[in-house]
This record gives structure tokens, sequence and C-alpha cells, in this order.
């Protein structure tokens, strides 16, 4: 199976329709206000004009179920992503509230990561993020250290994030770990906060 490509942080109108001609498979879109990121007046519209082949998914940090449910329904996200500090009990009510719309939750990595808080996790979601551990919940363009990876023994498949950049194809394909499941960029191809270089994705992206 190839890597499916995540593309996050999106904002920008103009931006959104260029990105969306490379048909990358998942669209992220920020929904936590102290981001530099966060969609601030995007006109959901632009969202719902989205072909289903992209996943257009919703990011948020601590955020109650009821907002969550709100804008995901308002947006017709295909996925939620979770990015805070969110219990297994959060991911379930969400899921039930939810039951059609993948759910990821994502954890900040370090090499003091404890990897096994995430079997409480395991049956409540449908992916795992795997970000580098800053105090801006993501966002960084710093990586971590992936041999850390080899300490997750479960099953869930995950999406790769944190600082991945043009220059990291070859790591990537290098990997060899069959749930790697998607790799999620932002910072490192951009020209400004929320506004992507779609060039650089489009090399990426054909190499990857």
């Amino acid at each position: 199976m190839s890597l499916k490509l995540k593309v996050c942080g999106m904002r920008d109108p103009r931006n959104i329709e260029a990105l969306t001609r490379l048909a990358p498979d998942y669209m992220g879109f920020i929904f936590y206000r102290q981001s530099k990121r966060f969609v601030a007046d995007l006109d959901a519209a632009v969202v719902l004009s989205l072909p289903p082949s992209i996943k257009t998914t919703g990011v948020f940090v601590n955020e109650s179920t009821e907002e969550v449910v709100r804008i995901a329904l308002a947006y017709h996200l295909k996925a939620i992503q979770l990015h805070g500090s969110e219990s297994p009990v959060d991911c379930k009510l969400i899921k039930s509230e939810l039951p059609n719309i993948e759910l990821i939750k994502a954890f900040g990595i370090n090499e003091d990561f404890n990897f096994e808080i995430l079997r409480e996790y395991q049956d409540m979601v449908d992916y795992f993020l795997f970000d580098t551990q800053t105090a801006g919940h993501g966002g960084s363009g710093k990586t971590f250290n992936w041999d850390v990876l080899k300490q997750y023994t479960l099953t869930v498949p995950y999406f790769l994030s944190g600082g991945i950049g043009p220059e990291h194809t070859e790591q990537l394909k290098a990997l060899l770990d069959p749930r790697l499941y998607a790799v999620d960029v932002n910072s490192r191809f951009e020209i400004s906060p929320a506004l992507k270089d779609i060039d650089q994705i489009t090399t990426f992206k054909n190499q990857l």
C-alpha cells in the first residue's frame, strides 16, 4: 500500500483550490484559535466544495465534544484529528456522536514518550498521529527521532508528522513499517503560515 498524503493547515481559498488539483488524500483545517494556521473566517462553502476523494480533516485541541460535533457537521468533515490531551473517554464520545468519521488521535513524541499509554486508546480511534512534542501542539517544523517508533508495538496504523520536509522522502521510504499509513506535512512546505508552496508539495508527492 502506498503512503497517503495529508496536507494540514490550509486556509486560503485560492491555495486550497490549487492543492485540490494535486489531490492529496487528506486536507487539514485547524480549528484551534491559538494556532497561526487557524481557519479564521474561511467560508465553510470552500470546504464543502472539495471532491469526496479528499478527506477533509478538522484539527482540534482540547475542544468540547459539542463543538467538535457542531463543526464536523457544518463542514461535512470526513476525519477528526484530536491534537490535545483528550482522553480515551473523549474519543469514545466523539466516535459515538460521529460514527462515520475517521478519528485520529495525535500524540507529541520525544525520547521519553511512553507508548504504553496508547493501549487505552486503541479501540477508540481509527489512527494515531505521531508528531514532535511541542508546547504549541504541532506546527513546529521540527522532527523527532523516528527510531523511537521501534517502541510502538500496537497494530493501529498511524500518520507520521512533525517537521517533515522535501528532503525526507528517502528516509520515509526506508522506514518499511506496514503500520505507517500516511505522511502529514505542514509548516516545512509553507511560503507563510497557512499558505503552501504547491510546487514543492507536488514534487514531494511524486517522489513519495
